[in-house]
C-alpha cells in the first residue's frame, strides 16, 4: 500500500479499536473518545488546558445528538487537527528560509 493508503487504514483501524469497548464497534462513546484522545493525541489534549475539552469535542462533532460518534462524525476532528498542523508546518518552513 502507499503511504496515503496506510494512513487511511491506520485512521480506520484506530477508530474501531477504541469503538469496540462498549460493544458497538461502529461508534465512539464519550468515554471511548476520551481514551482515544488520551492515548493517540496526548499532546493535543494537554495543550487545550481545558478539563471539559472532551465534552466540547463530543458536543461539536455529534451531529445526530445520539451521544456517540460514528466514523463520519469523527473524521472532521482529524481533518481539523491535520489542517492546523499543516499551518504550523508551513510557518516552520517560512522561518527556516530567513
Amino acid at each position: 500500500m502507499t503511504a496515503m493508503e496506510n494512513s487511511m487504514e491506520s485512521l480506520i483501524v484506530t477508530f474501531h479499536r477504541y469503538a469496540k469497548d462498549d460493544g458497538d464497534k461502529r461508534t465512539l462513546t464519550k468515554k471511548e473518545l476520551k481514551k482515544l484522545l488520551e492515548t493517540e493525541l496526548p499532546n493535543f489534549l494537554k495543550a487545550q488546558n481545558n478539563p471539559k475539552i472532551v465534552d466540547s469535542i463530543m458536543t461539536d462533532l455529534d451531529l445526530n445528538k445520539d451521544d456517540k460518534l460514528d466514523f463520519e462524525e469523527f473524521i472532521p476532528l482529524i481533518a481539523g487537527l491535520s489542517m492546523a498542523c499543516e499551518k504550523c508546518y508551513n510557518l516552520s518552513l517560512k522561518k527556516g528560509k530567513k
